[in-house]
């Protein structure tokens, strides 16, 4: 136990990283029993499963069963994520995500105006309560909500603020990002619903999902113990093999002056991603019908777990009028891309996939995306690759405007 002054903070009841992933499995098994279940199916037709293996974990660590960081999380974010979008990306129908058209791509680019523009509006709102040239601040968000981290550490060393200076900022980040998640989620869950508020086509959509469900069922076959050992070598042979390609790649000078848009795990994303698609146009991509896509779900649905292990909402209360402000931005960021989402009649899984290869990043948008579908989840890394490229750039833009909000 931790004594803070006259505070007592007690350690989580489990610590040991291994006793972290027996509890997180544990938690997944028994809330897929329940799916299985025939009260529970119906339940989980109102609330998705996904949403209960994102915050049943997120309420442990609050409740400090277990511990909000953990070495466990960071490796599954660095190497059980890489591995799962190989696997899920190894059976990939290249021409069906071709042919979803460029719809995918205009509502990535709608997120990011609703970024741009939401920030600006949110400060002129949140002004009078702000401390003085706060647009320096919140630099770190727009960074955050466009690309990724690196961008958003970009901006806050081009606005010259402190690593203490931007601490409230990062738990609004954190809780903005966990929420929204949650919604799209839940909102994932009743696509069909949306589209026809939308008046949505997503023929193109159910098309490739189609295909896959059929290439599936025609490779299918009882995995081998050689089967399973494929599969597994190659998820985390991929993933070695990007970070090691990455690290090289940041010692090359070229690469390392774009550090700053496109950072050491980005790079790992874009070479397991490239991997996956290269080795779908081989005789590799037959694993499918031994479980390949499955246990990459698997490795997604444990990533899930811990993202959701690291969200902390009993700190929400630190950030203040930040909160309010980080809530109105992305309110607006929402507006605008359900607005561009009905004019161009987007299917839903692009308005969400969209806004979350912006908001989130590579894990979480391709956990939205596959949450429609699983063999859907490349089309959230290959947005979220493109966000990141977006990052700096248009970050640089929403922070030029709320200064010049902050001078009026």
């Amino acid at each position: 136990m931790l004594i803070v002054g006259q505070t007592s903070i007690a350690s989580p009841l489990v610590t040991h990283p291994a006793g972290i992933l027996a509890v997180l499995l544990a938690v997944l098994a028994i809330i897929f029993r329940l799916h299985d279940h025939p009260t529970g199916r119906r339940f989980f037709l109102v609330v998705p499963v996904v949403v209960f293996c994102y915050f049943v974990p997120t309420t442990l660590s609050t409740l400090n069963v277990i511990p909000i960081e953990s070495p466990l999380y960071d490796w599954v974010k660095a190497f059980v994520l890489p591995a799962s979008l190989v696997l899920l990306t190894l059976s990939l129908d290249v021409g069906g995500i071709v042919r979803l058209g460029p719809r995918a791509g205009l509502m990535l680019l709608a997120g990011t105006a609703g970024i741009v523009v939401g920030g600006p509006l949110a400060y002129l709102i949140w002004k009078p309560w702000l401390p003085d040239e706060a647009w320096r601040t919140i630099a770190y968000l727009a960074g955050s909500w466009i690309g990724g981290s690196a961008n958003a550490v970009a901006l806050q060393r081009a606005c010259d603020v402190s690593d203490a200076a931007i601490s409230p900022i990062i738990i609004v980040d954190v809780a903005i990002v966990n929420l929204w998640t949650g919604v799209l989620l839940f909102l994932a869950a009743r696509h069909v619903r949306m589209d026809r508020r939308l008046k949505a086509d997503a023929s193109a959509i159910r098309l490739l999902e189609s295909e896959m469900r059929e290439f599936q069922d025609r490779v299918v076959r009882p995995a081998s113990l050689n089967d399973l050992l494929y599969v597994v070598a190659i998820g985390f042979g991929a993933a070695w093999a990007g970070h090691a390609l990455a690290a090289a790649m940041m010692r090359v000078a070229l690469f390392a002056a774009i550090g700053a848009y496109l950072n050491e795990f980005a790079w790992t994303v874009i070479i397991v991603t490239t991997i996956g698609v290269l080795l779908s146009f081989t005789r590799m991509r037959a694993l499918e019908g031994a479980g390949a896509s499955k246990i990459g779900t698997l490795m997604l649905y444990l990533l899930v777990a811990c993202i959701g292990a690291g969200a902390d909402f009993r700190r929400i209360g630190e950030s203040g009028v930040f909160l309010g402000l980080g809530a109105t931005w992305i309110a607006i960021h929402v507006v605008i891309i359900f607005a561009a989402g009905r004019l161009i009649r987007a299917p839903f899984f692009f308005i969400a996939v969209g806004s979350q290869a912006n908001i989130g990043g590579a894990a979480s948008s391709s956990i939205v995306a596959g949450s429609f579908n699983p063999v859907l989840a490349p089309v959230g890394v290959l947005l979220a690759i493109a966000g990141y490229v977006l990052g700096t750039y248009a970050g640089l833009l929403c922070v030029t405007l709320c200064r010049w909000v902050d001078g009026l």
